[in-house]
């Protein structure tokens, strides 16, 4: 669903942008007419649906129905599922031509905020590093009245017209700064050019600065998000069901990556077993005598391999470009040799645990694994 969702987000865009063309819109306008009303009926319903079933949030549960859908309403994320269907109910309760909400129509682009990932976290960077941005924004408008005035000083009375008050200045500060730098206003005198010099060397620095606060913030985010995922996806392997976080966190340290293509065997039948793997993303195919099992995002396999030599049960094959996880029984043992605490833990959970029995004599895949359907949210 999110996929067709993201698909029809894309074809609205586009036909948008395309239908601003005057000779496309004049040919096509039927068919950017009935793009907009499909999307528009399928967002709105969207919306509806999000609004109806708001009252179930676990931020608002227990508030009243009518406050829980307003709280979700104000959202960002909400405010542009919104815009993204105003423009055509407004366009047509008017004079008919909506082309003059072309802009507001692209807004619905953002909604592919709510499924990517990538977006989300990028808004999560800029939402915690927001006091320091606003820091960059005030420095620069604190060197723009400054570069501006002592422009105005040096070369307003060689160019009044461009540089004849600090505000006319403040249009080549902003350009300068922002490495811009258009033309149509430069110094002439050597005052002029100096202080210009000066000017663009800061705005180096003013360009460098947020980029470098939005970089370091998207990277923590990055490495915060795949380190809670990783977590739940060790948490939930049986034979570490008992380790507490920091445990748990120990055993991360030792896990190695792995990427695989898709059709790419990872490793084969009745071959020697040395290591479990976590998908941390992409898709798997285990082949075994009578069955082929799906394993997905957050799924494991090869467990029964870390504490007993085994042989492969099946054959391992990527159905898609596959990020792996390994933990090597080498590391293993060390990691329990070095740390009585986990490996009593771990002895307990094999001697307790009857899941923990491999599927076929001396192979790999243990019964648990079997029954590892769904993969954490």
């Amino acid at each position: 669903m999110h996929r067709g969702l993201v698909a029809l987000i894309l074809l609205s865009v586009v036909a948008v942008i395309l239908e601003s063309v005057p000779s496309l819109a004049a040919r096509y306008s039927l068919l950017f007419f009935g793009i907009e009303c499909v999307a528009v009926v399928i967002f709105t319903l969207e919306y509806a649906a999000r609004l109806w079933a708001a009252v179930e949030h676990p931020m608002v549960r227990g508030e009243p129905a009518w406050r829980a859908r307003l709280l979700y309403a104000v959202q960002p994320a909400a405010m542009v599922d919104f815009l993204a269907i105003l423009p055509l109910y407004v366009g047509l309760a008017g004079p008919g031509d909506f082309q003059v909400l072309l802009i507001f129509r692209l807004i619905r682009f953002f909604k592919l905020a709510r499924y990517s990932p990538g977006m989300r976290s990028l808004m999560e960077a800029v939402q915690a590093e927001r006091r320091a941005l606003l820091a960059c924004l005030v420095i620069l408008g604190g060197l723009m009245i400054v570069t501006a005035a002592l422009m105005h000083v040096v070369e307003g009375p060689t160019q009044p017209d461009k540089f004849g008050s600090i505000p006319q200045a403040m249009y080549w500060s902003i350009i300068t700064l922002t490495t811009v730098g258009y033309g149509d206003v430069y110094p002439a005198t050597v005052g002029g050019k100096v202080v210009a010099g000066v000017t663009a060397v800061l705005g180096l620095v003013m360009l460098s600065l947020p980029v470098g606060i939005i970089a370091t913030s998207f990277a923590e985010v990055i490495h915060r998000r795949d380190f809670v995922v990783t977590w739940n996806m060790v948490a939930r392997v049986p034979l570490f069901a008992t380790l507490n976080a920091g445990e748990i966190a120990t055993i991360m340290r030792f896990l190695r990556s792995r990427l695989v293509e898709g059709g790419e065997v990872v490793v084969r039948r009745d071959e020697p077993s040395n290591a479990m793997f976590f998908i941390a993303s992409g898709a798997v195919e285990i082949e075994m005598p009578g069955r082929r099992l799906r394993m997905e995002t957050g799924q494991f396999f090869g467990e029964a391999a870390l504490f007993h030599e085994a042989h492969r049960t099946g054959t391992v094959r990527a159905l898609e470009a596959t990020h792996l996880l390994g933990l090597d029984r080498e590391d293993f043992i060390i990691l329990m040799e070095q740390n009585a605490e986990i490996a009593r833990s771990i002895n307990e959970a094999i001697h307790s645990q009857r899941s923990l029995d491999p599927v076929e004599p001396g192979g790999d895949i243990a019964q648990a694994e079997l029954h590892e359907k769904k993969p954490p949210p």
